[in-house]
């Protein structure tokens, strides 16, 4: 019998994303790993509590997740729809309000040169999702 789904697609992001799932989702959100966080936001249509680790980039009040399937994925589209989620980020729940997909221009300025580079070659995203901290 064979899927009648969509096939899984063949992004360089999403090989990554395979390859690295398992050890994602043991340190997304712990203290000592500031690279990741966990999203946790409701399902629109399900109202069920959801979350996915994610690779966070963070200023003093803002969260910059970069979506390299683009703004479409469910889990974007939650938090939008809620205007908000909570990110588990350093051991610690953030509420993040205002969410705001922006482009490459925009996301630019919040990364160095270096970090920036890796961002395009390895993720190669032309989205990413802007989480203002709730004070």
């Amino acid at each position: 019998m064979t899927s009648s789904g969509p096939a899984a697609p063949q992004t360089r992001s999403w090989r990554v994303a395979r390859v690295t799932a398992p050890v994602t989702r043991v340190l997304a959100g712990q203290r000592f790993f500031p690279l990741w966080a966990v999203v946790h936001h409701t399902g629109r249509k399900t109202g069920r509590e959801l979350s996915v680790p994610v690779a966070v980039r963070t200023t003093a009040d803002a969260f910059l997740i970069a979506l390299p399937w683009g703004p479409g994925t469910n889990w974007v589209r939650n938090v939008i729809a809620a205007d908000g989620c909570v990110v588990r980020w350093k051991g610690a729940d953030h509420r993040a309000t205002r969410p705001e997909v922006v482009g490459v221009v925009e996301t630019r300025p919040y990364f160095s040169r270096v970090t920036w580079t890796i961002v395009q070659r390895v993720i190669h995203a032309e989205s990413f999702l802007l989480l203002h901290r709730q004070a």
